[in-house]
């Protein structure tokens, strides 16, 4: 599947749940959506925007928390599922989107790459709902029903390897929430939870 397979379905249906990005989806997601609910996590902690996820989700439990995450990212901080899970946390929806590469530096291989069941582990960890799609169409047509399920729910998505780039922050950032400093984006995510 492309990318935008996975992300454009998404977009239309993410309401106003907070979408916390990594690696190689933080400009993909960030070319289709400026909604103050987004977040890059894409700052030197490659592994750990499911961890920040969890963090939003428990904080703010009655509102729906998707990470798009990466098969590398996940790889480096397995445990995460079973805290997710130990957590009690029900409104979270982790994506993993599994290119076997670490895209971003360079696209080397994956360990495991090709052999590594997310899906499975996350339900080895006790995740409620888990499903793995490598077709759009049978991914799309399940999308509305695992975003309902009771969480957490977690979602691989076979994709194909990119071809983006490391990333950076500032202002001659293309997507708009790489323009801000780490601790500004954060304040901005803080003060868009709260509301007025």
């Amino acid at each position: 599947m492309a990318r935008d397979d996975v992300l454009a379905p998404l977009v239309r249906l993410r309401a106003d749940a907070v979408v916390v990005t990594t690696m190689g989806a933080v400009r993909p997601w960030g070319r289709i959506s400026d909604h103050p609910l987004d977040f890059a996590s894409a700052d030197s902690a490659m592994g750990h925007a499911a961890d920040f996820a969890l963090g939003v989700a428990l904080a703010r439990p009655e509102r729906q928390v998707l990470c798009l995450n990466g098969d590398g990212s996940m790889l480096m901080t397995l445990g995460t599922l079973v805290t997710i899970v130990d957590s009690g946390a029900t409104n979270l929806v982790l994506f993993v989107l599994e290119n076997a590469t670490y895209e971003i530096t360079g696209n080397q291989r994956v360990p495991g790459a090709g052999r590594a069941d997310f899906s499975g582990l996350a339900r080895a960890a006790g995740f409620p709902s888990a499903a793995t799609f490598d077709e759009p169409t049978a991914y799309a047509a399940a999308l509305p029903s695992l975003l309902r399920a009771p969480g957490p729910v977690c979602v691989t998505v076979k994709v194909e390897p990119g071809s983006e780039g490391p990333l950076g922050r500032g202002p001659s950032q293309a997507v708009p929430y790489l323009r801000p400093t780490l601790a500004e984006s954060a304040r901005l995510l803080r003060a868009a939870l709260v509301g007025p």
